[in-house]
């Protein structure tokens, strides 16, 4: 396995040479046909998931500006079938969720089972933003690791299989795709000013994510560094963790619950 889950309570550096893709993966030709095969089969076993129905799975995609979440959601995740697929994007509180405490709109939408539910952003932000720039105190959003990590547990209590991905994507590879951003027609839309306010405080955010991931990779709910300079890179890995993931839940197709030979005859 190329992706490990990072050790409880072992901080990820979280430096530029992380960003690369591993030694041993495939590249050019052999890579596209590795990510082809494994996006064919997380089709066919999310298929089973759907149907299977005794478990939920939640994927929660973190990551810097431009570190390529949208494009897991279209590469990785569109290999699924929509219906039994859910996406969520968190953004900054409304004040009815600013009323109640920070993980009640999170609880609304974790997934049912037989649903793959994916957060683009999710309650760590209460970790990372909410921390770097200070919206509360430091004796409230310290406490939210153990507080998240109780919450991630009930899930799994509760089968709710979680996997989380940090996409880790290089300063100068983030750069480089904020420029595009600015110089691409197609992909202005998708620049925001105040994404170079967040690159300013790299630093800052670097010490939230290492402290964010380490504290709350836990056994029930690992965290994956996920190198994300290259984008093909980036979709095989994650595409084949949850694929393992999956194929680990020895999933199957419910057995019809009486004989279906007679309905046949209805049909002749």
């Amino acid at each position: 396995m190329l992706l490990e889950p990072v050790p409880p309570n072992s901080s990820p550096d979280l430096d530029d040479g992380e960003a690369r893709p591993p030694k041993g993966l495939p590249k050019g030709d052999d890579l596209d046909k590795k990510l082809a095969n494994v996006l064919e089969r997380l089709g066919e076993l999310q298929q089973v998931f759907y149907a299977d129905g005794r478990h939920a799975l939640l994927i929660v995609l973190q990551g810097r500006d431009a570190s390529g979440k949208d494009g897991v959601l279209r590469t990785v995740i569109g290999a699924c079938n929509p219906a039994g697929v859910r996406i969520v994007g968190f953004k900054a509180p409304s004040p009815i969720e600013l009323a109640h405490d920070y993980l009640w709109r999170i609880h609304q939408v974790v997934p049912e089972r037989g649903i793959m539910g994916i957060f683009n952003r999710s309650h760590y932000e209460d970790v990372l933003p909410v921390r770097v720039h200070n919206l509360v105190p430091e004796d409230v959003w310290s406490k939210r690791y153990d507080q998240i990590n109780s919450f991630e547990k009930m899930l799994s209590e509760n089968r709710v299989v979680i996997l989380k991905f940090f996409l880790h994507v290089s300063r100068n590879e983030q750069k480089e795709r904020l420029i595009e951003r600015v110089e691409d027609p197609t992909k202005n839309w998708k620049f925001n000013a105040g994404d170079l306010d967040e690159r300013k405080l790299w630093d800052e955010y670097t010490a939230a994510y290492r402290d964010a991931i380490g504290k709350c990779s836990t056994e029930w709910a690992p965290w994956y560094v996920v190198p994300a300079d290259k984008n093909k890179a980036r979709n095989y890995l994650i595409a084949r963790r949850i694929v393992e993931t999956l194929d680990g839940l020895n999933l199957e197709f419910p057995r019809p619950k009486a004989d279906l030979s007679e309905y046949l005859k209805a049909l002749e």
